[in-house]
């Protein structure tokens, strides 16, 4: 995949991101992770890409350095790479003196990862996490992103 990727590239020089003038000065995220895809390591892969008004800016695909024990876990440490890219993004906006309008919005997959970013208290299935834990719930409550629940529609069933 990575070499028709650079074949494209290679060959399609003219081409390019078509970054919007826009007013609208927010952020938002689009985060995912597969729990255990790699068949040696059973490594999760993380996803996202993060649109700043309409123009995609950040984005990233890439193996977890450890092994996840859930796929929540798995969730969850994708969702604290996010946030981390949205929080460094957060500063080179205000370094740039612009205001964000609101706090960054992404969107996520995973139900039980939202729910253990909003407990206060912690489980002992969870204590592994704790810290990316601690990390998301703060950005929560200081405002710089908010978490919305995404459902994949191409996985519904279609019903006649």
């Amino acid at each position: 995949v990575a070499f028709r990727i650079l074949r494209y590239i290679k060959n399609t020089p003219d081409k390019g991101i078509f970054l919007k003038a826009t007013s609208n000065i927010t952020l938002k995220a689009y985060n995912d992770s597969d729990w255990a895809t790699c068949p040696d390591s059973r490594k999760s892969t993380i996803d996202y890409i993060v649109y700043f008004g309409d123009s995609p800016i950040s984005w990233k695909s890439k193996k977890q350095p450890t092994v996840s024990r859930s796929s929540s876990e798995a969730e969850y440490r994708a969702l604290t790479q996010t946030v981390c890219e949205i929080q460094w993004l957060t500063q080179l906006i205000s370094e740039l003196h612009l205001h964000l309008s609101h706090p960054a919005t992404i969107f996520y997959g995973n139900h039980s990862a939202i729910k253990i970013a909003t407990n206060q208290v912690f489980h002992e299935h969870t204590k592994h996490i704790e810290i990316d834990c601690h990390l998301i719930r703060e950005k929560v409550q200081q405002g710089i992103v908010k978490l919305l629940l995404c459902i994949q529609l191409y996985n519904l069933p279609i019903s006649s």
